[in-house]
């Protein structure tokens, strides 16, 4: 986790701009460097380290003596920089950084192998003063944010998040979009003699759905194919458990959000049981946030006992959500509904991980919904067809839901996250499987994803087959949901007549609840005329939903009423 952020071409004196860098220290809170660029007085790099690897040659913006001419600021971990490296016989490494691969990678290969050879999560800046070009590229799913904004006249400012660029000056009169660079794609920019840029292509290098290029240089060889239920079970479970090996590349502490579901007790019983073969030097941490007596807090301790991790239980009261939304939000830059509603949770555990312990690196289940239909509302798919569908479009639309989520509550405490359910060999591998085998089966979501680890013994059993909770019913009192508790609050804060009146006063995605209402608020008090960040709301499907929430369905059943 780090925070980059880059001008090109600007009109202001750079001195003046770089104040709007500090917006995101919190992404990396162990060093700062702002560098101009040798020849283009109107250009520069800002960046904030979180050092996980190569402690003492980690600083950016990467620049080797092979290859003077190129610049590189990025964020983001790339997994197999020694089995590229060993594989093209690149020499002259100057230092142990993940990041130096994409130098070589460039100079032998060029942008768009070099983006689809990179197994990892990642955003980059990649400047090339011989050949005039600049370069971004964000990974598959937009795991690290990347936003940019370009004026008419071709100044370009690059950031890790949105509030790196909203205070930025230049000589339009009317303000240029900022906007979300989109994940699995890279774009390349010619560099004038003025050190504005134009844009001459933007390219996608790999989507979910295909088998990824660097697959062929995996350590994991080639599965054995066909659909034979077995066969499958055996492969779900070689790749996932290769997942979480990869993400052990760490120079810090590595702990484990869990919440006692299916997803982060895979992840956390995974990781303890490769730590150990690793024979890494600390136990491994978990972390569970809720009510004393919610479900999650005793599944998660169930879970916890039963693989021995070093368990930490963060108790959590609506008073102190309601809180920290405010803050939530204006870290997250987003006013829709579930994301803010599920961050509150995952912001405040980040929190205590940061002031109480030294666990850095943090794993976490993220992505397994989507690409395993973990979601309620997946029951009443028309088609085999149409579930797998809405599957790949959730898994496209992750940047803005729920990985924004999980990066921007953890990174607005200085960690860095880790989310092995999307590794690209594994989701691609899932998305091959015939339709009809990933839908929810028995009246159980997550079906083939539950069965592939059972008799395995790695989670309990009860674990391995409960059902998905609705966020705010399991990490709340049994007596009083989060969501109630939400409810409850904006009746207070919103008045009908405001509602009423909401197309009007907010006509692009006019809030439909109180509860939407006032995050609207909040949002346009924090980023002013920015609704468009977000291009609609996470709602779920084939229902007629006004609020996000399982526990607003009528399909939904909480534990607790079984």
């Amino acid at each position: 986790m780090c925070g980059i952020w880059a001008l090109f071409g600007s009109d202001e004196c750079l001195s003046v701009q770089c104040t709007s860098a500090m917006k995101i220290a919190h992404r990396g809170p162990d060093a700062f460097r702002f560098e101009n660029i040798n020849g283009f007085t109107n250009c520069c790099f800002g960046f904030h380290r979180l050092a996980i690897v190569d402690q003492l040659y980690g600083m950016q913006p990467i620049r080797i003596k092979k290859f003077p001419y190129l610049w590189l600021v990025y964020n983001g971990e790339i997994y197999n920089h020694h089995t590229l490296k060993e594989q093209f016989e690149f020499t002259d490494y100057q230092t142990k950084v993940d990041g130096e691969i994409l130098l070589h990678l460039y100079e032998r290969f060029g942008i768009q192998k070099m983006a689809s050879l990179l197994d990892g999560v990642f955003a980059f800046v990649l400047l090339d003063t011989a050949n005039r070009k600049v370069f971004l590229g964000r990974d598959t799913y937009g795991v690290r944010p990347l936003f940019k904004l370009l004026t008419d006249d071709g100044f370009l400012a690059v950031c890790s998040e949105a509030k790196g660029l909203t205070d930025i000056t230049h000589s339009m009169s009317s303000p240029p979009k900022i906007t979300p660079f989109l994940p699995g794609h890279f774009e390349v920019f010619d560099l004038k003699p003025t050190g504005k840029v134009g844009s001459i292509q933007m390219d996608r290098f790999h989507c979910c759905t295909q088998e990824p290029n660097h697959a062929a240089y995996d350590t994991v060889e080639r599965l054995p194919s066909g659909f034979v239920p077995e066969t499958v079970k055996s492969n779900i479970r070689s790749l996932f458990e290769n997942a979480v090996r990869k993400r052990l590349m760490a120079h810090r502490r590595i702990g484990c959000l869990l919440s006692g579901g299916l997803d982060s007790s895979l992840v956390a019983a995974t990781l303890v049981k490769l730590a150990k073969e690793e024979k890494l030097k600390y136990p491994i941490q978990t972390f569970a946030i809720g009510a004393e007596d919610s479900p999650d807090i005793l599944a998660a301790r169930k879970v916890a006992s039963y693989i021995g991790s070093e368990h930490h239980e963060v108790n959590f009261t609506p008073e102190e959500g309601l809180k920290v939304v405010e803050e939530v939000i204006f870290h997250l830059e987003t006013y829709d509904i579930t994301t803010i509603r599920a961050s509150v949770g995952m912001y405040l555990v980040s929190k205590y991980i940061r002031e109480k312990t030294d666990s850095v690196v943090i794993f976490s289940g993220e992505g397994s919904d989507e690409l395993t239909q973990g979601y309620i509302y997946f029951h009443k798919a028309p088609t085999p067809k149409a579930a797998a569908e809405d599957s790949v479009r959730l898994l496209k639309e992750l940047y803005l839901f729920d990985v924004l989520r999980a990066d921007r509550t953890t990174s607005a405490h200085g960690l860095e996250l880790r989310v092995p359910f999307l590794d690209h060999r594994f989701t691609a591998y899932y998305l091959s499987l015939p339709e009809e085998m990933r839908q929810p089966k028995d009246g159980v979501e997550k079906h083939l994803l539950r069965d592939s680890f059972k008799g395995l013994n790695l989670i309990p059993d009860e674990i391995l087959w409960r059902r998905k909770e609705a966020f705010s019913d399991g990490m709340m009192s049994v007596k009083k949901s989060w969501y109630n508790s939400l409810q409850d609050q904006m009746e207070s804060e919103v008045n009908d007549f405001q509602l009423e009146k909401s197309p009007k006063t907010f006509p692009f995605l006019p809030p439909r609840t109180k509860e939407a209402y006032f995050y609207r608020q909040v949002f346009e008090k924090l980023y002013p005329g920015q609704a468009e960040w977000l291009s609609h709301y996470w709602m779920p499907r084939w229902i007629n939903a006004t609020d996000p929430s399982a526990r607003t369905l009528s399909i939904y059943k909480p534990d607790k009423d079984q």
